[in-house]
């Protein structure tokens, strides 16, 4: 009886693994994060349907805002964001607002591109809203802990600049804090 109980054991994991891989569940891969200087390759969704993608951004400096709709520090972050896209309308920048929301309708953290749209329009954000649902991208930034919501700068080869600021400026500051970085990487005019 004792020699059945450790085969049990072991019968039993590995249908819990092949149930779970059945059902579309991958096991956990490491995601090696991107230092600063390292160019970053990716497509994400727009919640219009559309994608960006890094090399579409090739020439450009770019801030990526990641956040997620049901994080009540994102309204805030939101506007912040919409303040440094209208302050550098004229610039060759782009910002975009990242969703980590997921798109799994059995997920917690579950938006659908709508509720997205509805999210952006209710907060004034008027830059493109991508998803990033699995957070991959967000984690392969390396954002120290993992902590939303995060801004990212990309310069013009598409390479991550300095570090990225978790968090937010509770006085709302975002654009202010990035403006000696963000000139720096335009130019000045």
């Amino acid at each position: 009886m004792l020699k059945i109980i450790p085969r049990l054991k072991n019968l039993t994991a590995a249908l819990v693994f092949a149930l779970a891989l059945a059902a579309g569940a991958a096991p956990a891969v490491p995601v090696a994060s991107a230092r600063a200087g390292e160019q970053l390759n990716f497509s994400l969704r727009t919640t219009e349907g559309g994608a960006i993608t890094s090399q579409m951004l090739r020439g450009d400096v770019v801030v990526l805002a990641f956040g997620a709709s049901w994080l009540p520090l994102s309204r805030e972050q939101v506007k912040a964001v919409q303040e440094l896209a209208d302050r550098y309308a004229d610039r060759d920048l782009r910002v975009y607002w990242v969703s980590t929301d997921s798109d799994s309708p059995k997920s917690k953290n579950y938006a659908s591109d709508e509720q997205l749209r509805d999210f952006a329009r209710k907060n004034k954000l008027k830059i493109a809203v991508l998803r990033d649902p699995d957070g991959a991208l967000f984690k392969r930034v390396g954002v120290r802990g993992n902590q939303l919501p995060a801004v990212v700068i990309l310069d013009r080869e598409g390479s991550v600049h300095g570090e990225p600021i978790a968090g937010i400026d509770p006085k709302g500051g975002l654009a202010g804090q990035l403006s000696g970085t963000l000139n720096g990487l335009l130019g000045a005019q």
